[in-house]
């Protein structure tokens, strides 16, 4: 996935070249030497947004030599320690400012940070949003060219108060092809409009399985609908990621976004998306 996710940060730097600072909401909650933040977000989760948001802000990094930094806004479900494979409380300067812990020149802060072990974060809504202030304003980011931000999945209160606390340079919306994702995806879509935050376009994620025997693509979960979505949206379609293997076992540790068992029907052999697939790159 790291090929193409230099290919999707590339249009991402040309995206966000476009919005010059004048044009970003006025810098609050510590954010003052951040240039662009920009949120990946989805209607749902289970679509591969942490996987994207965490390839992304990594190929900025090392691709584009952007100054990056990774916020897991998911409070009660942290995923980015395992994405980025970063663990252990991060240590705090004199000044009482957490120092973000870094992997792939991206500084991350994450909830996870803090848990032991599958530990619940069984908070309501003020307790989170006190939190993600925290990570904002008590974090030292230092001067950074885009902090991503990997957003809690939904529409609802917790998406809404980021959408609106954030100085967000635009949103990238994250989905996979299937009509019950893509309409979560548009209600997504919708929020951020209605919060006048710009769309920077769509991600379709696990378009398609390809088989590593003969290198036959299979759409097993549908075809069309992310780049239907974006022209019915207005936005551009960033990429289609295959449900890769390769991320299982990459140097993110990402968790995999599928684990099924296919027959290609091309050669009819069975494989599994947890096989490399080296013709498929």
């Amino acid at each position: 996935m790291r090929s193409r996710a230099g290919q999707l940060s590339s249009k991402l730097v040309n995206l966000l070249r476009q919005y010059s600072p004048g044009k970003l909401s006025t810098k609050r909650l510590g954010l003052k030497n951040v240039e662009n933040v920009v949120a990946v977000a989805s209607g749902k989760g289970g679509v591969g947004k942490s996987t994207v948001a965490a390839n992304l802000a990594a190929a900025l990094a090392v691709h584009h030599g952007w100054r990056v930094g990774l916020l897991d806004a998911d409070i009660h479900g942290p995923s980015l320690p395992t994405m980025m494979n970063l663990h252990g409380e991060p240590a705090a300067s004199e000044e009482g400012l957490m120092h973000p812990l870094e992997n792939h020149r991206v500084k991350c802060m994450s909830m996870g940070f803090f848990l032991k072990g599958d530990a619940p974060v069984v908070w309501r809504g003020p307790m989170t949003n006190s939190a993600v202030d925290r990570f904002l304003m008590g974090t030292a980011w230092g001067k950074l060219n885009v902090l991503v931000v990997d957003m809690p999945p939904g529409t609802g209160d917790a998406q809404i108060n980021l959408s609106q606390r954030l100085p967000l340079s635009g949103a990238v919306i994250v989905s996979t092809p299937q009509d019950v994702a893509l309409l979560d995806a548009r209600r997504g879509a919708q929020m951020f409009r209605k919060v006048h935050v710009p769309l920077l376009g769509l991600v379709e994620n696990m378009s398609y399985y390809c088989c590593p025997n003969c290198g036959h693509k299979d759409a097993v979960f549908g075809s069309g609908g992310g780049a239907a979505t974006a022209q019915e949206l207005g936005i551009g379609l960033l990429g289609q990621e295959p449900a890769d293997a390769a991320a299982c076992r990459s140097r993110w540790r990402a968790k995999c976004v599928c684990s099924l068992t296919w027959v290609c029907l091309s050669c009819l052999q069975p494989r599994t998306a947890l096989q490399e697939r080296p013709t498929c790159r």
